[in-house]
């Protein structure tokens, strides 16, 4: 299987985590919720899948490059 890494490209706080590893996802569908300079940031997915990875949880703070999961296609 192929594999899609997502990475975050700001900095800031997970606001929320709209799915959990080996969920079925689509192309476009909201992975988390980011607050980034009191803005929410939808990150979303890039292609359709299976969450293989994720390791996210509510309030953690994370960097700009961070993994937010990796998608198996």
């Amino acid at each position: 299987m192929a594999q899609e890494k997502i990475e975050f490209p700001i900095p800031g706080k997970v606001l929320s985590v709209n799915v959990s590893q080996g969920s079925e996802v689509k192309e476009g569908e909201i992975i988390c919720t980011l607050e980034s300079m009191k803005m929410e940031n939808p990150i979303l997915a890039p292609c359709n899948g299976t969450i293989a990875k994720l390791d996210l949880s509510s309030g953690q703070v994370v960097e700009a490059g961070d993994l937010v999961a990796i998608i198996e296609y």
